[in-house]
């Protein structure tokens, strides 16, 4: 009997400024490479040379193109070569193709539809609602994504399997000299609370600034840390950062590259994330894996990440965000507490489940009637 071919666009591999969807599609491609499998994998990238150190030895379609990639290149492979099954983990199916799967990472547009531009919100309206209806089956790494995209998209359960990311090894509390080198490189002199992703409106950076204020008047000698690169709407978010008068205790990093991401989470005095709305959030579980204190919103997937291993606050409520930062960082105690419950739930998820949970979707799809 044949080996199905499962066709893979890996396009966001090759990616240089990685956030959420492009580090889930390196971590979940090269797990399920690792991973004992009878099936044939074949990835397709939009560029002349393949990722480094691809485990499994895979079948790579180098496949460049200029504009329209998916829709043109793409498809175009679909005809002269479909595999038996396309997997689409962080961008959208193309216009022709076999039985494939794709994942949905949030409806973040539908939820908090201002905190997008209107062209954005358009572009994502009609990737999401294309995906919904070409797809024989839907990904989504949450709960809160999977309740969203029944209610919202009505999309029947037997459609949609939840399968959580998973947390890179390489997330572990960082050794003293490797803290010591980043908070040099970025001139980190005083302790720091951190808070990591992308600038755009959804995670309430300005809120975030102005419960710090609130602990900067309270006595506490800390600075703020925001690390991520300017998304979308991000001058409203920096003008929002730059009103809350924090001055010089406020730094922007921008981008931090993976391999500095875990010392500069490990010499935080906590980590902060009171994001109005995530699909998952991973940084979340790469600061408790860390070992880093964590405060998060009480809200969307942020709870089914945290557990009982962080502090859950109203991400609205300013003053009670406020009262969380004092919490943690007055309290020794709370904090090792914190750490160690913290590391204790990161090592729930992993990316081996995670690959494995997904090659269970494939089997399921591959094997259906047509």
């Amino acid at each position: 009997m044949a080996q199905n071919v499962i066709g893979i666009d890996a396009s966001r591999m090759l990616v240089t400024e990685l956030t959420g969807t492009e580090t889930y599609t390196c971590n979940i491609v090269r797990a399920l490479l690792e991973r004992p499998h009878e099936e044939r994998y074949r990835l397709y990238l939009n560029a002349s040379e393949p990722p480094t150190d691809l485990p499994g030895h895979p079948d790579v379609r180098l496949m460049p193109f200029p504009r329209i990639w998916t829709h043109v290149r793409l498809s175009l492979e679909m005809v002269r070569a479909a595999p038996d099954l396309l997997f689409v983990p962080a961008h959208v199916i193309p216009i022709i193709h076999p039985k494939s799967i794709v994942t949905i990472h949030d409806l973040g547009y539908l939820v908090y539809p201002d905190s997008h531009s209107v062209p954005q919100r358009r572009m994502l309206q009609a990737a999401t609602r294309w995906n919904v209806r070409s797809a024989r089956h839907i990904v989504v790494p949450s709960g809160t994504t999977a309740r969203d995209v029944r209610s919202r998209l009505k999309v029947p359960n037997e459609r949609i399997t939840t399968i959580p990311h998973g947390v890179s090894p390489r997330f572990t509390p960082a050794p003293p000299n490797e803290i010591a080198r980043i908070r040099k490189e970025h001139e980190l002199d005083r302790p720091y609370i951190l808070s990591v992703g992308t600038r755009h409106p959804r995670k309430n950076y300005g809120r975030l600034a102005q419960a710090h204020r609130h602990l900067l008047a309270q006595g506490h000698d800390i600075d703020l840390v925001i690390a991520g690169k300017r998304g979308w709407l991000a001058d409203e978010v920096d003008r929002d950062l730059i009103d809350a008068g924090l001055g010089d205790r406020l730094r922007i990093l921008d981008y931090v590259p993976i391999a500095n991401l875990c010392p500069l989470y490990s010499g935080a005095q906590a980590f902060a994330m009171p994001s109005l709305y995530e699909g998952f959030g991973l940084p979340l579980l790469e600061a408790m894996a860390c070992g880093t204190p964590a405060i998060a919103a009480n809200q969307s997937s942020l709870v089914e990440l945290a557990g009982d291993a962080a502090v859950l606050v109203d991400p609205l409520d300013v003053e009670a965000l406020s009262h969380a930062l004092v919490s943690v960082v007055q309290s020794e105690n709370a904090r090792a507490t914190l750490s160690r419950e913290g590391r204790t739930q990161a090592r729930r998820f992993t990316w081996d489940e995670a690959a494995s949970a997904t090659a269970n979707v494939f089997a399921q799809v591959l094997s259906a009637a047509p």
